[in-house]
């Protein structure tokens, strides 16, 4: 494990039937939100790439006069005409733009997909090591299960030290 996980070994073994379900059903959540957020990630990298691509071909001198729709929203665009094909805005987040070069614009979302990149990559190693703890789960609560959960309906609680 990495020095900055927080975590513990339990042995699967000493679970109960109905732990081993909750213990379950917890990874399968932590796995649904997990990949849920990969494909936010991945999705956003691509907006990157689209906006590098936008400005390597829609902000040429080429364009220059030509009649193009400007974007106000996702779903509502302009008429407008390129005025300057050396400087873009560019959108830093949360509604903030910053009037760059287009080489700076470039570099800045270059540096964004490759930030990304580095995000995606170490959520993928989270997400399978999630998923195979889950395997792991899943087959130890189907052999408790083959074999009758001795455990899993008697002990109630971590221990097993319960009065009947």
């Amino acid at each position: 494990m990495a020095a900055g996980e927080k975590g513990q070994q339990i042995d699967l073994g000493s679970l109960s039937t109905q732990q081993l379900s909750q213990v379950k059903k917890q990874l399968d959540d932590e796995v649904q939100h997990l990949s849920t957020s990969y494909q936010n990630l991945r999705a956003a990298q691509q907006k990157f790439r689209d906006c590098v691509a936008s400005i390597q071909q829609g902000v040429a001198e080429s364009v220059r006069d030509k009649p193009l729709l400007v974007p106000l929203t996702s779903s509502l665009y302009v008429p407008g005409k390129l005025s300057d094909s050396q400087h873009v805005l560019v959108d830093v987040g949360t509604g903030f733009y910053v009037e760059k070069t287009t080489d700076d614009a470039k570099g800045f979302y270059t540096g964004k997909v490759e930030e990304l990149g580095t995000n995606i990559k170490e959520l993928e190693n989270i997400v399978n090591g999630k998923a195979n703890n889950l395997r792991v789960v899943e087959e130890v609560l189907r052999q408790k299960v083959l074999a009758g959960g001795p455990q899993g309906q008697g002990g109630q609680g971590v221990g097993g030290a319960g009065a009947r």
